[in-house]
């Protein structure tokens, strides 16, 4: 199973890669690190979860329809990763 870690540090580089101005899907970053499609689905989950942990520290913004949403309550549906666009949490 892919850790923690690599799941996060593939976030960040791939969102770092597009910049505040673009976002990413997160099966981009599942397939990135799972490429065969059993594999990357399983990471769906725990990616989800990394991602909402990066938005809480301030690394990430998380996105539904265009705009970000706050991780203070469960976010559903279809999401997206970017950078943050006043730099992130240092």
């Amino acid at each position: 199973m892919t850790s923690p870690e690599a799941i996060t540090a593939e976030i960040l580089r791939q969102t770092a890669l597009r910049g505040p101005a673009k976002s990413i899907c997160p099966s981009e970053v599942a397939r990135a690190l799972a490429p065969e499609e059993e594999a990357w689905r399983r990471l769906m989950g725990p990616i989800r979860a990394a991602a909402i942990r990066l938005a809480r520290a301030g690394q990430l913004e998380v996105l539904r329809k265009g705009k970000p949403v706050g991780t203070e309550t469960e976010i559903r549906g279809v999401i997206r990763l970017r950078a943050p666009r006043d730099g992130g949490a240092a």
